[in-house]
């Protein structure tokens, strides 16, 4: 598990803000479901989520550095959409000192491909 992964590696992400994302309902479930590639209408569909809620959660997502877009699908009406995919698999938030910390456990590239194989 790496440490610190907003501060130190200067990604520009406020803690609070991650915090604020993980803490907004549905957070945890588009994070769940977005293990593989999935476009706002499929994540919307699968959770029963409003759309527009959806679009606010990922929005948060990305914004904090757990979710990102990985890329462009047609969808079954013909348009392209953005599809993502998270991008952790673990993150533990420590509250015991002043300020939290966190340490998170990183999606790899070789992971993603094994989950797209698998599907």
């Amino acid at each position: 598990m790496s440490t610190g992964r907003w501060a130190e590696q200067g990604t520009g992400v406020d803690e609070r803000d991650l915090l604020e994302a993980l803490g907004n309902k549905y957070s945890a479930e588009i994070l769940c479901a977005a293990q593989s590639p999935a476009s706002a209408q499929e994540l919307s569909d699968e959770m029963e989520i409003p759309i527009a809620t959806c679009y606010r959660r990922i929005e948060e997502l990305v914004e904090a550095g757990l979710l990102e877009c990985e890329g462009r699908q047609l969808s079954e009406e013909g348009r392209r959409t953005n599809v993502y995919r998270r991008t952790l698999d673990e993150l533990a938030v420590d509250f015991s000192e002043t300020v939290p910390s966190f340490s998170c456990k990183e999606r790899s590239e070789a992971k993603n491909r094994i989950q797209d194989q698998m599907e």
